[in-house]
């Protein structure tokens, strides 16, 4: 079997045979799927989310399912229902699209929040109840959500308890000139993804799971997280810090990218890297902040640059003084 390292290598590379230019977006997103988090994307229509997500399941070997959130969905049309079938004469249970290993739920914040709310247990529980009955979901699943930033008309923000289940939230972004004259040279006339290999299958990525769980976190690492997410909590422009999943978003954040980038401990610049997409979207302007004209990354930014880096010490690892 082969590292996480050479796993993530492997995955980044299928997926840029399409997706040109976002590499590090592309390691978040791994970072989170290897963690076993989910990802809110914030972009603009036309921006690539869907074309990402479907690369990268090819490139996973997973099983990939879509669904446009409306305003009339359905929580059934999510999960799942009971129906009666006639022939048989007897009740049938049929499994809804979140019965998958990655779905992506395209515009979450178009659907009425008893919809969206029908995504919490499968997010936090790994299954779903219909009709009293609890399915087990397939594993790894790996929700990936979207939103449109901009326009707000016919949108429903989505509450706290399901925004705090996202591990991370991250924006694709404007190409670059000269990556955007690579898309239309090499998908101009229609996106190839026939191209795109799996290199890894379900089992696979369960493996690697386990094998993030030996990365080893110093003490000094275990504060620096502490320390970070309880200046969330106290700093005057935000109403709402961080809550305690945060914390737990940032460690295991932070073991996977060691792992990603080749390491089997955790160094502070891990911290720093997903500092930003694990913690954007779980902090709550003050009005004054929103006033003001401030921005969440700006806050976020501030603190980790006033909050004291622990010093990087490589004996610390080796067996002595890890968590």
């Amino acid at each position: 079997m082969l590292t996480t390292a050479q796993y993530a290598e492997l995955l980044e590379k299928e997926t840029e045979k399409i997706i040109v230019g976002k590499r590090s977006q592309i390691e978040l997103i791994l970072t989170a799927l290897f963690s076993g988090g989910h990802v809110l994307l914030n972009d603009l229509p036309g921006s690539g989310k869907t074309t990402l997500v479907k690369t990268l399941s090819i490139a996973l070997g997973c099983s990939f399912r879509r669904l446009q959130f409306t305003p009339d969905l359905l929580p059934s049309d999510i999960v799942g229902m009971t129906v009666f079938n006639q022939k048989t004469s007897e009740f049938e249970l049929v499994k809804g699209p979140v019965h998958t290993n990655i779905l992506l739920a395209d515009e979450i914040n178009r659907a009425i929040p008893r919809t969206q709310s029908a995504l919490l247990e499968a997010m936090e529980e790994g299954q779903t109840t219909i009709d009293g009955r609890t399915l087990a979901l397939p594993q790894p699943f790996l929700v990936m959500a979207t939103q449109n930033p901009v326009e707000r008309e016919s949108t429903f923000m989505l509450p706290a308890a399901q925004m705090d289940r996202f591990f991370i939230s991250l924006s694709l972004g404007y190409p670059e000139a000269g990556e955007e004259m690579a898309i239309l040279s090499h998908l101009g006339d229609g996106t190839p993804f026939d191209e795109v290999q799996a290199v890894t299958d379900p089992q696979t990525l369960l493996s690697i799971r386990e094998e993030i769980r030996k990365v080893v976190v110093s003490e000094d690492c275990l504060r620096y997280i502490v320390s970070l997410v309880q200046a969330t909590r106290t700093n005057a422009w935000f109403r709402q810090g961080a809550s305690p999943r945060a914390s737990r978003c940032l460690y295991q954040g932070g073991k996977t990218l060691a792992a990603i980038r080749g390491r089997n401990y955790v160094i502070p610049e891990d911290i720093k890297t997903i500092w930003e997409p694990v913690m954007r979207h779980r902090v709550v302007l003050t009005g004054e902040a929103a006033f003001r004209k401030k921005t969440a990354d700006a806050i976020l930014e501030e603190i980790m640059e006033e909050t004291p880096v622990p010093p990087y010490q490589k004996e610390l690892f080796h067996g002595r003084k890890t968590k």
